[in-house]
């Protein structure tokens, strides 16, 4: 039997895609409402780190739909990442071992606005299949239509509905009204006539913005070790406490906008581990989720680097 090698993923800097993941046959991707929200976490914490937007999502039991701009970073890396660690954290929480996605996820390029707009509310509509959400999709707890009508906050913090809902109007009351059409299009008698429009918004706007990931790692040690007070040096230096803070922000910025891997990291920093660097980068995005000094650090060093650009 001869094995052919993949293809490679059809990838563009500035593309958003229709992202797609999958359980193997035998194995629910999802078994409980906690699976849900640990992938949703995890969503959020690879968003701290690479600067990703999700426009849209559902997660069903075996599979679940994202819509992701991923804003300059690779869509490859962010996803490879974040299904290693949810299949490692399901596989110990249900005691299991081996593969749990079908494959590689799925993913395809977003090229227009009409797609874009479709691609949502297909995402959307994908709770029809469950029994008791077949006339109300918008009930559904793990789908990112409740928050576009309204119904509830995004707990998650994931969320970016703006982008594609002042597609349909600047108002937000009108925006929500004309999506819930748009979503219920084929089947127009089942508007929902009891949804309430409420929300301090009064319009929606919202900007794609494309992070340029070609940053000198050089430039990234010289700006931490200037916000952190600490020696440049010491960055290179292993096992010191007094460095911990700044070798974690310095790994997560080196991650998030150098496009580097932590073989790149373990090679710049020096003496380190690529276990090492992944645990100093979660390091990082717990400083930067519960340190005020430091939450708005990624954003700074854009600025002030870009300015000097």
């Amino acid at each position: 039997m001869v094995f052919l090698p993949r293809c490679a993923r059809v990838k563009e800097k500035d593309a958003i895609y229709h992202v797609m993941v999958k359980s193997i046959a035998e194995i629910p991707l999802f078994k409980k409402d906690d699976d849900k929200n640990e992938y949703l976490n995890l969503m959020k914490r690879y968003q701290m780190v690479y600067g990703f937007k999700v426009y849209a999502y559902c997660i069903m039991t075996n599979h679940a739909h994202f819509i992701i701009d991923p804003k300059g970073a690779d869509i490859s890396k962010i996803m490879h990442g974040l299904n290693f660690k949810y299949a490692q954290t399901f596989n110990k929480n249900h005691k299991r071992n081996g593969h749990l996605f079908q494959d590689r996820f799925k993913s395809k390029i977003v090229n227009t606005d009409k797609y874009l707009l479709t691609l949502s509310a297909y995402i959307h509509n994908n709770p029809l299949k469950i029994k008791g959400y077949e006339k109300c999709p918008e009930k559904y707890k793990y789908s990112s239509l409740k928050v576009y009508l309204g119904l509830e906050k995004d707990d998650t913090g994931l969320l970016d509905e703006g982008f594609i809902m002042q597609m349909f109007d600047q108002n937000v009351n009108k925006a929500r009204e004309d999506y819930l059409k748009f979503v219920y299009i084929c089947d127009d008698d089942r508007i929902k006539k009891e949804v309430e429009f409420k929300d301090e918004k009064t319009e929606y706007k919202s900007e794609r913005k494309i992070i340029v990931r070609d940053f000198d790692p050089k430039d990234i040690a010289k700006f931490i070790a200037e916000e952190t007070g600490v020696n440049e040096v010491m960055l290179h230096v292993k096992n010191s406490r007094n460095t911990k803070v700044a070798r974690a922000l310095a790994t997560l910025l080196m991650r998030s906008l150098c496009n580097y891997k932590c073989s790149d990291i373990c090679k710049f920093l020096g003496n380190i581990t690529q276990s090492r660097v992944s645990k100093l980068c979660c390091i990082g995005v717990d400083i930067i989720s519960k340190d005020e000094r430091y939450r708005d650090i990624i954003n700074k060093f854009i600025i002030e680097h870009a300015a000097a650009a």
